[in-house]
């Protein structure tokens, strides 16, 4: 499996890269929104339990055995601002899956950014890591990641209802997924450092 060597990954308004200390800040502005918080496994972290995440986020950046997450991190190419984050879980190595997450912050929607930095994300997971099968899992009310799935091309292959209580109530969870052969690559702009160690090349994924 590939590593971080092959970040960033740039595409037309966004770059997707490893995680650094200094992503705290903006990291901790979107995690600790109510609108985020509901649709996370967790509870409303603080600024220490952000730390620790973060922490762990910058070490995962390598798949080398099932469990092993690649993170990235999604900031604005015009200002280097973060806006969210992307990670590929390998959970399956005979069968060649991973699980898709994502986590946005609110400010940001409506503008195509999830969209882009997703469809980059997956582009890396069938053609980087060589997955056969991307799949997510998002809760039935969360109606935004719901249409951005069905929106790169994931098929509903199903939904759970009233099968779990998450934050005190019952939970819908839709499961999408997507295989290699269905996959329509974006226009993916990866940078890679030439020879020389002084020039980037720019090559384009179709």
């Amino acid at each position: 499996m590939n590593s971080k060597r092959d970040l960033p990954i740039s595409t037309k308004r966004l770059t997707l890269r490893a995680f650094r200390k200094s992503d705290l800040d903006a990291m901790m502005a979107y995690h600790a929104l109510p609108d985020v918080q509901r649709y996370l496994d967790w509870k409303a972290r603080d600024r220490a339990e952000v730390q620790t995440a973060l922490d762990a986020m910058i070490k995962q950046n390598r798949l080398t055995r099932p469990g092993d997450t690649f993170h990235l991190a999604v900031v604005k190419t015009s200002n280097d601002s973060l806006i969210g984050q992307i990670s590929l879980r390998w959970t399956d190595a005979t069968a060649g899956q991973a699980e898709l997450r994502f986590i946005f912050n609110p400010a940001e929607r409506k503008q195509g950014f999830a969209t882009e930095a997703v469809k980059a994300a997956v582009d890396h997971g069938f053609e980087a890591f060589h997955f056969h099968r991307i799949f997510a899992r998002c809760s039935g009310k969360n109606e935004p990641s719901a249409r951005l799935l069905k929106g790169i091309g994931m098929r509903l292959e199903a939904h759970y209802r009233e099968h779990a209580l998450f934050h005190g109530e019952w939970d819908e969870e839709l499961h999408f997924a997507i295989l290699d052969r269905e996959w329509k690559p974006s226009e993916v702009v990866r940078e890679f450092p030439r020879k020389s160690g002084t020039q980037i090349a720019r090559h384009l994924v179709a």
